[in-house]
């Protein structure tokens, strides 16, 4: 992967104002759902809520396409376009993890609202708090550590298989979305000084699809699709299809809104036309997903798959369609070579920083 030229295009787009364009992206997000906050107090009415709040999901949508930057757009999409606009929503209903009780003060309804986080319910003991940071610390460094290694082992890609490759930039995909989310949850815990619940459960250890997007891989994401998708057809399939089977379209069309939202967020990192790889993905799964509930429902709990085996399957699945589908257009937008490009220059900075630093205390 060369990145010379992406890099100069990366330290072009920061100097032209991408940090710029970045701050006033937060700035507008922050007063819009200041706004929200606000109007949410004034208006009991589902109705006037919804009203009130639809030109901010509109003004979410369209203000990632102010950044170029695959790290910036990428989450900004994610935290804006996405998990923002599902929880405003939410709210206009009086549902959801704004409509708390008791209501949220206003820096935990900005944190909450376009953040990847979930307060933890009931207080935890000192002790209890000290040993779980301990062990995010451990968990986070040894993942940092695997993620630097992973930019060393770019450098000789031209002598690794390409399918190898591939394969490792999944993991790398996964290890960096934990780390940013892991970031938005420590940025959040110093905003709200509250205890946040995980995002990510070691998903290269699930056993079934079930298990994967139900119980370990973006967490939030499952949280939010599960009240603004996947109960609300629920409740209308069990009038057509009845309970026993109501779950399969709620479960097939929650996986159809996902696919729709990652086709959004990789238009904002390629700006192209959609082919639809994305959503046949998700597709796939949500299919994929809803026979394994038939299949458990037939057996009955009579005959299950080892649980190395479970896994190795279920990894492999997730493995290979991904690089069937997923990574093929972030690849062709480059999105690869841009993101280990701006990784590089972030990198380059800091050596500059600590060089600059280590200069003026030492002349």
């Amino acid at each position: 992967m060369e990145m010379g030229g992406e890099l100069k295009k990366v330290l072009k787009y920061w100097m032209e104002g991408e940090i710029t364009s970045f701050i006033k992206v937060w700035l507008s997000a922050y007063l819009s759902l200041t706004y929200c906050y606000i109007a949410a107090k004034l208006l009991r009415s589902s109705g006037a809520r919804l009203a009130a709040f639809l030109p901010v999901v509109c003004l979410f949508i369209f203000l990632p396409l102010e950044l170029h930057s695959v790290h910036l757009v990428g989450t900004t999409g994610f935290f804006l376009a996405w998990l923002a606009t599902f929880k405003l929503l939410l709210l206009a209903f009086h549902r959801g993890p704004l409509s708390a009780t008791p209501p949220l003060s206003l820096p935990r309804f900005l944190a909450v609202a376009c953040l990847p986080i979930k307060l933890r319910q009931g207080n935890l003991y000192k002790k209890d708090t000290g040993r779980m940071h301990r062990s995010l610390l451990i968990n986070y460094s040894v993942k940092g550590g695997l993620f630097v290694l992973m930019l060393k082992v770019y450098e000789y890609d031209d002598r690794i298989h390409p399918n190898l490759i591939k394969a490792i930039y999944s993991f790398h995909v996964y290890l960096c979305l934990e780390l940013i989310l892991a970031i938005a949850a420590a940025m959040a815990r110093g905003m709200v000084g509250a205890e946040l619940e995980p995002q990510f459960n070691e998903p290269y250890l699930s056993t079934s699809l079930q298990d994967f997007w139900g119980r370990r891989w973006n967490l939030m994401v499952t949280r939010i699709l599960r009240p603004t998708v996947y109960l609300p057809v629920l409740g209308w399939s069990e009038g057509v299809v009845g309970r026993e089977w109501a779950p399969l379209p709620a479960v097939v069309s929650t996986f159809v809104v996902s696919g729709a939202m990652h086709e959004l967020i990789f238009f904002y990192l390629g700006r192209v036309r959609p082919t639809w790889e994305i959503s046949l993905f998700f597709l796939l799964h949500g299919f994929g997903l809803a026979a394994e509930i038939v299949v458990k429902k037939a057996v009955d709990g009579r005959w299950r798959l080892p649980v190395p085996v479970a896994k190795v399957l279920t990894v492999a699945f997730v493995l290979v369609t991904a690089l069937w589908l997923f990574f093929p257009p972030l690849m062709r937008c480059n999105g690869d070579e841009r993101g280990l490009a701006e990784v590089a220059a972030v990198a380059d900075f800091i050596k500059d920083v600590v060089r600059a630093l280590t200069f003026t205390l030492n002349p």
